[in-house]
Parts: C-alpha cells; sequence; structure tokens
C-alpha cells in the first residue's frame, strides 16, 4: 500500500513519528510530509529532525524501508494529482488550522492538496486531531469532512487495556490508525481479548 503521512504543528508529534515506524516495520511505502510549523514542534517535542528520511530509518533499524521525504511546497509531487494518488493519506497530529482549510476545499500546500485528492478520488483520508476542547467551529469542520468520507480520530487513548506507560497510550491511538489503514498490529490488547 501507498500511504502518504502528513505530520503538521499540533502538539502529538510523537503519533506520527511512531505510526511511521510501525508502517516502514510493516513493509508499507510511506510518503513523509511536514507543515512547517510540524518540523519545529517534532523538533521541540522529541528532538528529531523529520527532513532526512535515511536518518530516521537508521534510527529505527530500518535501512531498507521504502520511506520518500517531501517538501510541503512540492505541488509537483505526485500525490498532488488524482493520476497518482496514493491509497490511502494519515494526517497526524492534525492542526485545527490545516484540518479547517481542508474542510473548506483550501489547498495551498502538498499536504492540503494530498487530502483533497483523497477526497475527490475517494480514498480514505485519516486525520488524527489533537486539539482540547474542541471548539464549535472545530467540530462543524470535522462533521463536514465526515460527510465529505474523512474518517476523523482524535488522539483520545482508552485505558481498558490496563496501560503502564505513555508509550503504551501512544501504541493504543497508533494502532487505531492502523486500523483505519487495514494494517495488522499487535500495538495493544483488544477489548475481550
Amino acid at each position: 500500500m501507498r500511504i502518504v503521512l502528513a505530520i503538521t504543528g499540533a502538539s502529538g508529534a510523537v503519533y506520527g513519528l511512531r505510526l511511521l515506524e510501525e508502517l516502514l516495520r510493516c513493509g508499507q511505502s510511506v510518503t513523509l510530509v511536514s507543515s512547517d510549523s510540524g518540523f519545529a514542534v517534532c523538533r521541540f517535542e522529541t528532538g528529531m529532525e523529520l527532513g532526512d528520511g535515511d536518518l530516521l530509518k537508521q534510527r529505527w533499524g530500518l535501512p531498507d524501508a521504502d520511506l520518500t521525504v517531501r517538501g510541503v511546497h512540492d505541488l509537483w509531487a505526485p500525490e498532488a494529482s488524482g493520476s497518482a494518488a496514493p491509497d490511502a493519506m494519515v494526517i497526524a497530529p492534525c492542526s485545527m488550522g490545516t484540518l479547517g482549510r481542508i474542510a473548506a476545499g483550501i489547498s495551498g500546500n502538498l499536504i492540503e492538496r494530498a487530502a483533497d485528492v483523497m477526497l475527490k478520488e475517494s480514498r480514505p483520508l485519516i486525520l488524527l486531531p489533537r486539539e482540547t476542547p474542541f471548539s464549535a467551529i472545530h467540530l462543524e469542520n470535522m462533521l463536514r469532512l465526515s460527510h465529505a468520507g474523512a474518517r476523523i480520530v482524535p488522539a483520545m487513548p482508552a485505558f481498558y487495556h490496563q496501560p503502564h506507560s505513555l508509550e503504551d497510550l501512544v501504541n493504543f491511538v497508533v494502532g487505531k490508525l492502523l486500523d483505519q489503514l487495514g494494517v495488522p498490529h499487535q500495538l495493544f490488547k483488544r477489548w475481550g481479548a
């Protein structure tokens, strides 16, 4: 499967990084795009740089993983056209600014344009909003995107799997994203298991 993973400037870059690691471990082909604020927030929260795909693959011991890193302003990228649309796209974390622009049909960068492509081509677009509390505008934008076919998976971990660490909580949310993509995983204990 060809997946676009976008990381925006909302807090919670760890969700995008953990998802990227798991997708690469599962042998998925991933194109990573980060907004300018996504770079800054990721650096601040995790100390990691998103611009060097080889460095990311080395960090996780996955030198042969299929990872492409694209610039957020590269509107010549294949992902910007329905004729070369990927199989799915995840924005994790998704800022309310990015979510609002996608809901309004504004395509000012590669993240927004690729999301627009996913909606118009009826392909999976999965958004992980990371904000609290939600305003009425946020909720209306999420509802608009849900009606347009996007899947909204807020960063809301459960506790029935009896987490013991922050990693357990992150893995639960990332596992929910993988479920939406149809990618098998063992990141958390399922209800009733």
